[in-house]
């Protein structure tokens, strides 16, 4: 049962994903809360300089919310401050923005992904303390892949269920898993060692083979969850790291 049916919602935890000008002095914030998933809500005057809501409706915060309404579009009553991170900045910024996106893009509105929630909040975390922001990136990616049914398998082949052995290569297909390379007729796959496989198995990166090739790895699968959508943090990450 989707979690965004109730007309009210008092001090649900929850971060904002993105926010934008609405009407003359009002803001439309795209939420993600632990129980109901992503909502979207209008903060009503929340642009005017007396605002209550001017200085808290920040992302990457951990908030509590509290709305009311039916519609797709609720109306926000009251944010509060539940704690605080330390302040992105620099590429951890752009990586919280990147888990936004994803997240805005691939969630359905009010469909509760309470494990997600714990894993986002998890990975702000570690962005927040500059801890290996490739490891955190790909444990969140692995949970988001998870909850919407594109869990990975990294403990066999896909074809024959034989164990992973690290030494091997594999081909892993699209929908279908890895696959023990045979020839060079296997289409639609990102071509990884059994010891990425492993490593990505125990959240193991401390390769730099396995960080590129897990890489890959999660981009092929994401582009594939996204179809056509573009995400504008991995251009403007390109268009940095070129300066």
């Amino acid at each position: 049962m989707k979690g965004g049916g109730a007309s009210r919602q008092d001090g649900q935890p929850g971060f904002v994903l993105h926010s934008h000008a609405f009407r003359e002095s009002s803001l439309i914030v795209e939420t993600f809360t632990r129980d109901c998933g992503r909502v979207a809500l209008v903060a009503r005057a929340a642009r005017r300089p007396k605002s209550v809501l001017r200085g808290v409706l920040r992302a990457f915060q951990p908030l509590l919310l509290s709305w009311a309404g039916k519609s797709e579009l609720r109306t926000l009553h009251k944010a509060e401050w539940q704690g605080a991170y330390a302040p992105l900045k620099g590429l951890s910024l752009i990586c919280g923005f990147y888990l936004n996106e994803l997240l805005l893009k691939l969630l359905p509105r009010d469909d509760p992904h309470d494990r997600l929630y714990a894993a986002y909040q998890s990975t702000l975390e570690a962005l927040a303390a500059g801890r290996e922001h490739e490891a955190a990136l790909r444990r969140f990616e692995k949970s988001l892949l998870d909850e919407l049914g594109y869990g990975l398998i990294l403990d066999r082949d896909a074809e024959t269920g034989a164990p992973i052995v690290e030494e091997q290569r594999y081909t892993y297909v699209i929908e279908r898993g890895p696959v023990l390379r045979c020839g060079e007729d296997i289409q639609n796959g990102v071509e990884l060692t059994g010891q990425t496989l492993i490593d990505l198995q125990f959240d193991n990166y401390s390769s730099a083979v396995t960080q590129q090739q897990s890489k890959a790895l999660m981009r092929a699968l994401i582009n594939h969850c996204l179809g056509r959508q573009a995400l504008y943090t991995r251009q403007l990450l390109r268009d940095l790291q070129a300066l």
